[in-house]
């Protein structure tokens, strides 16, 4: 018996030997296999949990910005108030209080893009790319907003302002529409009125002062000189300008609304037929115009936020701009060649 076995074992030889290899390969191709899916479902975990931490990240970094955004519109307020005469008020605040929120939004997510690499886990260099004197350094630039700035965009909101109504009389009387018209002239000669890049009006030309202390430059000194940098960057890019003017287009169309509650009619005196037209209608002197324009300073600096502030926090541009400068800036620099 065990004869006729070995028999049909040497007959079919070649057979065992090709099955065997077969089921060992199959057998070890299964291990492999095995072992590659538990790789790719471990790395796609450790992908999913990074992400879910930097939108966490990038989502408290926006509230960040939000609550910075509030805390600085008294200090901006004053800032016009005691500057500015009346006539140019309001135009210059809705400049620069959309300036300011774009402004904060490019910084605070260069920075938190910067801290969230400097807090990843397995991060190449232990040399922090923002340290805290580096962020107190490059964050305080945006006082030159609210100083230099301000006072250069406010030489320009004058000069078109006085162009625009220097010789109209405070007895004239002007319907909305043409007080939508006198804002947008206002507007249009700013924009076109400045000799200088639109970033400098925001930041500062800190980097220049520090770079011309030469060898003297701090390690501080160069990390701020490179976040300026990339910030101005950011702010001459086309990017950028849309941004900023779809939040200046917003704005002005924002204060319109505002002031079209003081020239409606009086009840009774407006037909439901005529009602559309009768904010053209109506019409204002100059002198009554002034103080309710200047009254909005009140309703956008308030302490809680205004609908025009929450327009700008809230708009879906910014917010956008926002992520991709965030996303730019929390990428290690291997994955973005």
């Amino acid at each position: 018996m065990f004869s006729s076995v070995w028999n049909f074992i040497k007959r079919h030889k070649r057979k065992f030997i090709f099955t065997g290899a077969v089921v060992g390969g199959v057998y070890f191709l299964g291990k492999y296999a095995q072992k590659k899916i538990r790789d790719i479902q471990e790395k796609e975990a450790t992908e999913y949990i990074a992400q879910a931490r930097r939108q966490f990240h990038f989502e408290s970094n926006q509230r960040t910005c939000n609550m910075t955004v509030l805390s600085m519109l008294p200090p901006l307020k004053e800032a016009i108030i005691s500057q500015l005469n009346s006539e140019s008020l309001t135009a210059l605040l809705k400049t620069n209080t959309c300036m300011l929120v774009v402004l904060l939004r490019v910084q605070l997510n260069i920075i938190g893009g910067y801290l969230y690499l400097d807090n990843s886990v397995g991060k190449n260099t232990m040399t922090p790319l923002a340290p805290p004197d580096v962020q107190q350094q490059y964050l305080s630039s945006i006082q030159h907003l609210l100083g230099d700035g301000l006072t250069e965009l406010m030489t320009l909101v004058k000069k078109a302002v006085l162009n625009s109504l220097g010789g109209m009389s405070l007895k004239q009387s002007l319907s909305l529409l043409e007080v939508e018209q006198q804002l947008s002239w206002i507007r249009a000669e700013v924009e076109a009125g400045s000799e200088r890049p639109l970033s400098w009006y925001m930041l500062a030309d800190d980097e220049n002062a520090l770079a011309d202390q030469a060898c003297g430059l701090t390690e501080q000194d160069t990390l701020t000189i490179r976040l300026l940098n990339e910030t101005r960057d950011m702010l001459d890019s086309p990017d950028f300008t849309t941004v900023l003017n779809a939040c200046l287009n917003r704005g002005f169309s924002r204060l319109l609304d505002n002031l079209a509650e003081f020239f409606r009619p009086p009840l009774g005196d407006a037909s439901p037929s005529s009602a559309p037209d009768s904010l053209s209608a109506v019409s204002l002197p100059l002198a009554k115009i002034i103080p309710i324009v200047n009254g909005q300073i009140n309703t956008i600096c308030s302490e809680t936020p205004s609908h025009f502030v929450q327009d700008l926090l809230m708009n879906d541009q910014v917010k956008e701009f926002a992520a991709n400068v965030y996303e730019t800036f929390s990428t290690p620099q291997e994955l973005q060649k």
